[in-house]
């Protein structure tokens, strides 16, 4: 995996210090971003705090064996979908009882992805004893890039969004 971006780099070291500032311990489920939220997160020094850690979880079968996520829902909504970025939200936070959130991120970002759902992630995160929330973003393609490089730039892309949600979250808390 290359380096985050000045970018992600940037949004790691503000959700480092919001959590610190916090005291609140997050955890991680990552579809689509492979990791590189958690990634990004873990070149802040000091962050072993506050982050609990991340589970990458690109298969259908890993998501339901390691965080819970049903495989009805699988099957009924598919991996991409609210539903499974709520579970895998809610999952992941019941597997690491120290933590006091999660964030979870399920997306397609190409290049040989559905027409419907090409660029479309869904970001959850759960506060403990709270209900999931979930947002819908879509991804456009950056115009006259080769297909690699497009689902690489929508890996960052989607790894900031989820920076954003969580820094967003501790700004309401």
């Amino acid at each position: 995996m290359s380096e985050p971006s000045p970018n992600l780099t940037a949004l790691a070291q503000e959700v480092a210090d919001a959590l610190r500032r916090s005291g609140r311990q997050l955890v991680l489920a990552e579809s689509c971003t492979a990791g590189l939220v958690a990634a990004s997160l873990g070149g802040v020094p000091g962050i072993s705090q506050n982050l609990c850690g991340s589970a990458v979880v690109y298969q259908e079968r890993t998501k339901a064996k390691w965080i819970g996520v049903k495989e009805k829902t699988l099957r009924d909504s598919g991996a991409v979908s609210e539903e499974t970025a709520k579970e895998m939200a809610t999952g992941v936070l019941w597997e690491t009882p120290h933590a006091d959130l999660s964030t979870a991120i399920t997306g397609h970002l190409g290049p040989d992805a559905p027409a419907d759902l090409d660029g479309v992630v869904y970001v959850a995160v759960k506060e403990r004893g709270e209900p999931p929330t979930v947002e819908r973003h879509v991804l456009p393609a950056p115009p006259g890039i080769a297909p690699a490089e497009i689902r690489s730039q929508r890996q960052a892309a989607a790894a900031a969004l989820v920076l954003d949600t969580v820094l967003a979250m501790l700004a309401k808390s």
